[in-house]
C-alpha cells in the first residue's frame, strides 16, 4: 500500500494561488475551532442562562492561558520545520519533529499538575462572580484534565502547517467539532450537567481528534513513528525551537491576560457584564479569524521560502495576505455593525446582557478593520524567524495599550463595556505602526533559524 505524502512546496508556483489554497482550509479549520469553543457557551447560555455562560467564559479564561502557551511553542516549530524543508535540510527538520513532540509531551504534564493546583486562586484572582464561580471551577478543572490533548493537537498540526499541510488540521478539528456538538447536547441538554457538561465534551472531543491525527501521521511517510524510540531529544533543535517558540508564547500569555483584565474589570461591573464579556470574546473568537488564517498562512509560506532564500516571494506574500485578510474583514465588520443584537441574541435572551454586549461591540468592532494588517506583519516577521520583535509588538499591544486604555476608558472615565471596546482598536494600531516600521526597515530579510554563510 503506497504511502501519501504529508509534505507541499510553497516555495513555488503562483503566490495567490498558494497562499489562498493554503489559507483557506486554515480558515475553515479555524471556522470550525471557533464554532468548537462557541458551541460550549451557546448550548450552556440556552440550556443554563448567564451564570452557566459566565461560568464558562471565567473557566475558559484560564484554560486559553494554557492553549496559548503550547500555540507559541507550535508557532515556533511550524517556522523552523518549515524553514529545514524549504533548505532541503531533512535530518534538521526529522530532529526538529522528534525534539518538539518529546518536549510538548514532558509539558503537558507539567502543566496539568500546576495549573490545577493554581484554579481556584486563578479564579478568585479575576473576581469570578460568586454566583458562577462554582461552573467556572468545575469547567476549568476539567479541561485542565485534558492539557495533553490541547498540547498533541496544536503540535501536531503545526508541524503538518509547516511542511504545507493545511487540509489535515481541518478534517481532525472538524472531527473534534462534531462530536464536542453532540457530547454538549447530550450532557449539558440532555443530562443537565450545565458547565461541566461542557468541559467534559470539550476534553472527549480533544482526545477523540488527537489520536484520529495520530492514525493518519502512522499511515504516512511521517518521520516520526509513535514508538518509545521515536522520542528523541536534541539539544540543539530544542534551543532553537525554544528561540524561536518563547517569545510567541510570551507574547500569547500576556494577550491573554489583558483580556483577563477586561473579564475582571467586566466582572465588577455586575453578572449581565460578565456574561456579555464572554459573549462578545466567543464572537470575536470568530470575526477575527479570517485575518488569523491568513497571517498564519503568511508566515508559514514565508518560513518555506526565507529557507530557499526567495525573499522577494515572502514580501509579496505578505502584500497579497493582506489584500485577502482586509477584504473578508470588512464584511465581517460591517454584518457586526448592522446585527449586533441579533448576533449576541444567540447566546441568550437576557435584555440586560444583550443591552451591555450592544455596547461593547459598539467600540469593538473597529478592530475588525485594523487586525488583518496587524496579522499579516507579525505573519512575515515570524515567518522570518523574528518572533522577538513580534512578541514585543503583542506585548505592547495588551500592556502598553489595551489594558491601560481599558482602565482609563472603563474605570477612571466611567466609559463602563463602551470604554472596555474602544481599547481594543486603540491598541491595535499601536502594535500595528511598531510591525510596520520594523517591516520598512528591512530588518526581517536577515533569516535567524538558518544563518548565512
Amino acid at each position: 500500500m503506497k504511502k501519501v505524502t504529508v509534505e507541499k512546496n510553497l516555495t513555488e508556483g503562483n503566490v495567490a494561488k498558494q497562499l489562498i489554497m493554503f489559507a483557506l482550509p486554515f480558515l475553515i479549520s479555524n471556522i470550525i475551532q471557533s464554532l468548537y469553543n462557541v458551541a460550549d457557551m451557546l448550548i450552556v447560555g440556552n440550556f443554563v442562562g448567564q451564570v452557566g455562560v459566565s461560568g464558562v467564559n471565567n473557566g475558559g479564561q484560564v484554560t486559553f492561558i494554557v492553549t496559548n502557551i503550547v500555540i507559541g511553542l507550535s508557532v515556533g516549530g511550524t517556522v523552523i520545520i518549515a524553514q529545514y524543508l524549504g533548505s532541503g535540510d531533512r535530518k534538521s527538520m526529522n530532529e526538529s519533529i522528534a525534539t518538539l513532540i518529546t518536549s510538548l509531551l514532558v509539558a503537558a504534564v507539567i502543566f496539568t499538575v500546576v495549573m490545577l493546583l493554581l484554579s481556584d486562586t486563578i479564579l478568585q484572582l479575576i473576581k469570578t462572580p460568586e454566583e458562577s464561580y462554582g461552573q467556572a471551577r468545575d469547567y476549568l478543572n476539567i479541561t485542565l484534565s485534558g492539557t495533553i490533548f490541547i498540547f498533541g493537537y496544536n503540535a501536531f498540526s503545526a508541524i503538518l502547517r509547516g511542511m504545507g499541510d493545511s487540509k489535515r488540521p481541518l478534517y481532525f478539528v472538524a472531527i473534534a467539532c462534531v462530536i464536542n456538538i453532540f457530547l454538549d447536547l447530550l450532557f449539558v441538554g440532555g443530562f443537565g450537567m450545565a458547565a461541566m457538561g461542557a468541559a467534559l465534551a470539550t476534553i472527549i472531543s480533544q482526545a477523540i481528534s488527537m489520536i484520529a491525527c495520530i492514525i493518519y501521521l502512522k499511515k504516512s511517510d511521517f518521520a516520526f513513528d509513535f514508538k518509545l524510540s521515536s522520542f528523541r531529544f536534541y539539544k540543539d533543535k530544542f534551543f532553537k525551537l525554544m528561540q524561536v517558540g518563547v517569545p510567541v508564547s510570551i507574547q500569547n500569555v500576556i494577550v491573554n491576560f489583558s483580556f483577563i483584565v477586561l473579564t475582571a474589570i467586566a466582572n465588577g461591573m455586575g453578572l449581565s457584564a460578565s456574561a456579555a464579556i464572554g459573549i462578545v470574546g466567543k464572537y470575536n473568537g470568530f470575526a477575527i479569524l479570517p485575518a488569523i488564517a491568513v497571517g498564519s498562512s503568511v508566515s508559514a509560506m514565508v518560513a518555506q521560502n526565507m529557507g530557499a532564500g526567495r525573499i522577494d516571494r515572502a514580501k509579496k506574500t505578505f502584500h497579497v495576505g493582506f489584500i485577502l485578510a482586509f477584504s473578508i474583514s470588512l464584511v465581517v465588520f460591517i454584518i457586526t455593525r448592522l446585527f449586533p443584537e441579533q448576533i449576541l441574541s444567540l447566546f441568550g435572551d437576557e435584555p440586560d446582557m444583550i443591552a451591555v454586549g450592544v455596547e461593547y461591540l459598539d467600540t469593538f468592532s473597529f478592530d475588525y478593520l485594523i487586525v488583518p494588517a496587524a496579522f499579516c506583519l507579525n505573519g512575515i516577521i515570524t515567518g522570518s524567524g523574528h518572533t522577538i520583535i513580534s512578541s514585543i509588538s503583542g506585548i505592547m499591544s495588551s500592556v502598553g495599550f489595551r489594558v491601560p486604555l481599558a482602565i482609563l476608558f472603563g474605570l477612571i472615565l466611567d466609559k463602563g463595556m463602551w470604554g472596555l471596546g474602544l481599547a481594543a482598536p486603540l491598541a491595535t494600531i499601536g502594535t500595528t505602526l511598531f510591525a510596520f516600521i520594523y517591516y520598512i526597515s528591512g530588518r526581517w530579510k536577515k533569516n535567524k533559524v538558518i544563518k548565512e554563510n
